[in-house]
């Protein structure tokens, strides 16, 4: 297969702006606290636990993704069957108690849907919700793709470039009769369980059986046994791949990807996708896939024989496969950097690429390669939510803490460089710029009636109106350092004021 050489670095483009920053963790984390909140203000669920579980927990969700919660009335006591009815009833009752909050917009009760779901917005941090009550199950499965992320980190990049390239065709939407982003994920799975050499084991490799019927009795005793049996599979399977690792490249697993279901529509006719045995199935000899009453059959491994992509109709599956085929072909030519963009992600992607860019080329210099500072890496929990994970799942935490900023050092800027600021020793307290040569020469001009110069530390048009900073600091920092961007405690993003 030949290279495309704008491929790989395109993709890590991409990647670096769809990945989670640190603000996206907290943002979520602070959306679940507020729910717990309410939750606890209704009488009939008062002592539940608010549970998030999904891509977050999976950690395959995009800066843009949503949340999805589960509220759980029987945490840490014995497994016991909620009815539909049950579960309808208690979700009209969070949503009333949601209504007079006042800080959620776009509330909507799915409530006939095989599993009941309220569907909210955040009014402050605009994080769709979708929440639902005691959904073990869904709990489950994210911490499974959580434990086969680790396997091989490729898996992790896969899939958030696929869905966000789903999105952008607009084929990642259950309620249109597309995927949902969970059948995406499985397909990663399945693609990276049939490459050669295999990247991914079959998952009966991982978990013997249907993961879901294990969820029974005492749940902390049921959840960590399937932990248990999990890791110690997973690192089975991780020892004997050594030798035979796979060491495609990441360009060169989306192009496969994109090859190997380019004729899904026709392939689906007969076969289903099975991650569970890691190979194409033949429908008509699967007795617990039969009658054939979907248009594509991906089994859900951790709950068979259910289908994940039971949403997608036949008209949008014809489509898919277009897409699909556009895709591969357009990746397998020579295409340069902005047909890649074009062809992968959405138009919100696209702006930040090209702003990305054009900043890259002005930082360039200064040695700063990713001036978004998007590191692909992401801290899940704070401390209570990582003591939660490992008491509940008995596996160590997720490892995506990213490591503080270093320091950048200091930078040979010339002497007239404004943001170059020599000081003089502190003067009770305060530091103050000298004053340099062409501000002399300023101050001689002032004498023949032009504006004199303020040498102060607040409110001079010198210091760009940062009142009450001391002079040579603008926004908590030290002029003397290079105007990159900086990120501040909370993981926003500060950039200097455009020069004119």
């Amino acid at each position: 297969m030949s290279r495309n050489p704008f491929l790989d670095p395109t993709l890590q483009e991409i990647l670096q702006v769809i990945k989670p920053t640190r603000a996206d963790w907290d943002t979520r984390i602070g959306v679940i606290d507020q729910l717990r909140s309410v939750v606890q203000s209704v009488e009939c669920l008062r002592g539940a636990t608010v549970q998030p579980f999904g891509s977050f927990v999976s950690n395959l969700f995009t800066r843009w993704g949503d949340l999805d919660i589960s509220v759980d009335l029987f945490s840490g006591s014995s497994i016991l069957f909620t009815g539909k009815k049950q579960k309808q009833t208690l979700l009209g009752h969070l949503l009333r108690a949601l209504r007079a909050n006042g800080l959620w917009y776009k509330l909507q009760f799915v409530i006939h849907a095989r599993v009941p779901i309220l569907k909210i917005v955040s009014g402050h941090q605009r994080i769709s919700c979708d929440i639902s009550i005691d959904n073990l199950e869904g709990l489950l499965k994210s911490r499974f793709l959580f434990w086969i992320s680790e396997i091989d980190g490729r898996f992790r990049d896969l899939v958030l470039l696929v869905k966000e390239w789903a999105k952008a065709h607009n084929i990642n939407d259950s309620k249109s009769g597309t995927f949902n982003s969970y059948s995406l994920s499985l397909l990663v799975i399945f693609h990276l369980q049939t490459c050669v050499p295999a990247i991914l084991p079959p998952l009966r490799d991982i978990y013997p059986k249907s993961a879901v019927d294990d969820l029974k009795g005492v749940r902390k005793t049921a959840e960590e046994s399937i932990a248990q049996v999990t890791a110690a599979n997973i690192a089975r399977f991780k020892s004997g791949t050594a030798k035979s690792a796979n060491r495609s490249s990441l360009s060169e697993l989306l192009v496969s990807f994109f090859a190997k279901f380019s004729d899904i529509n026709l392939k689906a006719q007969e076969l289903g996708v099975c991650p569970f045995t890691g190979r194409w199935e033949n429908i008509s000899t699967n007795t617990t896939w039969l009658p054939k009453t979907y248009s594509l059959f991906v089994e859900d491994p951790f709950e068979q024989p259910q289908n994940a992509a039971r949403s997608v109709s036949r008209r949008n599956l014809d489509r898919i496969a277009q897409v699909f085929q556009i895709t591969s072909r357009r990746l397998a030519s020579d295409c340069n950097r902005n047909s890649i963009i074009a062809v992968l992600t959405g138009q919100h992607i696209h702006q930040s690429l090209y702003r990305t860019i054009s900043l890259h080329s002005q930082h360039h210099a200064n040695g700063t390669h990713n001036v978004r500072n998007l590191q692909g890496q992401s801290r899940p929990w704070n401390q209570q939510m990582q003591q939660n994970w490992s008491q509940s799942y008995n596996t160590p935490n997720p490892p995506y803490w990213p490591p503080q900023q270093q320091s950048r050092p200091q930078q040979n800027w010339p002497q007239n460089n404004p943001r170059n600021l020599q000081r003089q020793p502190s003067v009770q307290g305060q530091t103050w710029p000298v004053i340099t040569q062409s501000q002399t020469q300023q101050k001689s001009q002032n004498k023949n009636g032009n504006r004199p110069f303020k040498n102060t530390s607040a409110g001079s048009s010198q210091n760009q109106g940062h009142i009450g900073k001391p002079s040579g600091h603008m926004n908590g920092v030290n002029s003397a350092r290079p105007a990159t961007i900086i990120p501040s405690q909370r993981g926003q993003m500060w950039r200097p004021r455009s020069e004119h």
